[in-house]
């Protein structure tokens, strides 16, 4: 099972990235995505979470900033990200698992067996 992340980078604050994450096919069978973020010296952090409907949970932090969404034909989870403030500048993670929750999608990464390599969000 693999996920790679890409569309990292440097932007301004107030600027918007997008972030992908293709799967292999077995991967994107599972019923859950999500994307979580670490910055050094701080916790890992849950951003956003989608199943396989398309139903998501966003963390507070991010809520009206950030939308996640996913292309099921692609095989890809996307997370736009607007309006960005120098607290979101950290390592950004895809993540699966073929489990979820009563109504959606588990929040906590320990629910996820499968991440990707990050991809870095500096804003400044």
């Amino acid at each position: 099972v693999q996920l790679v992340e890409s569309g990292g980078g440097s932007v301004q604050a107030g600027g918007s990235l997008t972030l992908s994450c293709t799967a292999s096919e077995s991967t994107y069978r599972s019923i859950c995505m999500a994307w979580f973020r670490q910055s050094p010296g701080r916790q890992r952090e849950t951003v956003a979470t989608v199943n396989s409907k398309g139903v998501t949970k966003v963390a507070g932090s991010v809520k009206g900033r950030f939308t996640i969404s996913r292309d099921n034909a692609k095989r890809t989870l996307y997370l736009q990200m607007d309006s960005l403030k120098a607290e979101d500048t950290a390592m950004y993670y895809c993540a699966a698992s073929y489990v979820s929750v009563p109504g959606g999608c588990s929040l906590a990464g320990t629910w996820y067996p499968y991440w990707g390599q990050g991809t870095q969000v500096t804003v400044s």
